[in-house]
């Protein structure tokens, strides 16, 4: 059985803290696979945090396997935790989850942690711009994890309406960005102003449905019509 572990992305009040344990404590452990991964990426990795982790990653696998994809669009696959999250939650081998990272630094750690997991046939791992190529694939997708370059949200989300089947999911994380994009401290933060260019745009948007998960950084689900 995973260890259990506390991270939250920024410190908080015990009580809070204390509420974390006990909902991770209350839902499914991670695989141990997935555990070592969240482990290795914070000790190799500078920004160690930026992974999903153990509740969001649940998270994950639970809603694929509620919407039952055979296709998704990942933007920005970091260490491959989320990646191999969703490819938990796929039906079968013959789906897949296409994932970007545009950092080519990235791959040297990401590439042999996706490749040696249980769910490897069903990971596509692509150094490269999403962006910019996913729509070049000539694939449709059924669901896109949105988690890269938050100036470019906008961007990510436009090619993600391209490349989606009607009814089709978009998820995006980091939109509420440590409750930076309702303080006017950050209005000049290059990343908080992407997040809310893209927070205002979704919200605004009647080519889809959304709503803003509170959980950790913010998840927003977005339905195409």
């Amino acid at each position: 059985m995973s260890k259990k572990k506390v991270l939250s992305p920024a410190p908080q009040a015990p009580h809070l803290a204390g509420l974390d344990a006990y909902i991770e404590a209350h839902s499914d452990p991670e695989p141990d696979y997935l555990y070592r991964l969240w482990r290795a990426t914070n000790v190799h990795m500078l920004h160690g945090r930026m992974a999903s982790g153990h509740l969001q990653g649940r998270l994950l696998t639970m809603l694929v396997r509620m919407m039952r994809p055979h296709r998704i669009l990942e933007v920005g696959t970091f260490s491959g935790y989320s990646a191999l999250c969703m490819a938990e939650g796929l039906a079968s081998d013959d789906d897949l989850v296409v994932t970007f990272e545009r950092n080519d630094e990235q791959e040297d750690f990401t590439r042999p942690w996706i490749e040696g997991s249980p769910w490897a046939r069903r990971v596509r791992f692509i150094i490269g711009d999403a962006i910019a190529e996913a729509p070049q694939l000539g694939m449709t997708f059924d669901m896109v994890f949105i988690d890269g370059d938050k100036r470019t949200y906008t961007e990510a989300y436009e090619m993600a309406l391209q490349v989606l089947a009607p009814g089709g999911f978009i998820l995006a994380d980091n939109t509420l960005w440590d409750g930076h994009v309702a303080d006017p401290a950050y209005d000049h933060d290059q990343q908080t102003v992407g997040i809310r260019r893209f927070n205002n745009l979704v919200a605004a948007d009647e080519r889809t449905e959304k709503v803003i998960l509170p959980l950790r950084d913010g998840l927003t689900l977005i339905r195409k019509k």
